[in-house]
């Protein structure tokens, strides 16, 4: 071994041997790519007009509920910003498919007749959040979550580690993309 981390990110010893100076570049490196490969976490303008119409077709909600929602029901791999999903009810609501109704100090918005029956127009489609594996071909919402844990717990290694304990982790590593890639070659 010689050191380096698997997968071509970088030496994880920095100036003067110091383990974990290059351990961010390549946590920086990671995110990137998967972002890059996958069109990171953001959204269409449309599918976050299309995820609010259904989340409200099954009933009454805030504008955080409608956030939080999305986010459930995309196990994380979609959590729209409040900047798009505020205006999206606004735009809504001029079209006149929500309106809106002050409730416990919050606007809680439901469907009017017209937004009913776009929902209803839409229901044979599949919700936005249901669609994200088939953007990239594949369910890609664990591998990053899972990649960016094992990042988290290499960078805690370099840290605070030993030298040894520094040097076993690259060992599993590198054998743990040794086995990522023998996946591919199997199927």
């Amino acid at each position: 071994m010689n050191g380096s981390f698997p997968g071509g990110f970088g030496h994880i010893f920095g100036d003067g041997g110091k383990p974990g100076a290059g351990i961010w570049e390549a946590m920086d490196k990671l995110r990137a790519e998967f972002e890059q490969r996958n069109g990171g976490s953001r959204m269409a303008r449309g599918d976050v007009r299309a995820a609010v119409i259904a989340l409200l077709a099954e009933k009454p909600m805030h504008g955080y509920q409608i956030i939080s929602e999305i986010g459930e029901r995309s196990g994380g791999a979609w959590k729209p910003s409040a900047g798009s999903v505020y205006p999206t009810l606004q735009l809504l609501a001029d079209e006149g498919l929500i309106t809106s109704q002050e409730q416990g100090g919050r606007k809680t918005y439901s469907l009017t007749e017209t937004g009913i029956r776009e929902s209803e127009a839409a229901a044979d489609k599949s919700a936005p959040w249901e669609n994200l594996g088939a953007r990239s071909g594949s369910n890609m919402t664990a591998i990053p979550k899972a990649g960016m844990e094992l990042a988290s717990a290499a960078a805690q290694v370099a840290r605070t580690g030993t030298p040894e304990q520094v040097q076993q982790a690259v060992e599993v590593l590198d054998e743990a993309r040794r086995r990522l890639y023998s996946i591919l070659a199997d199927g």
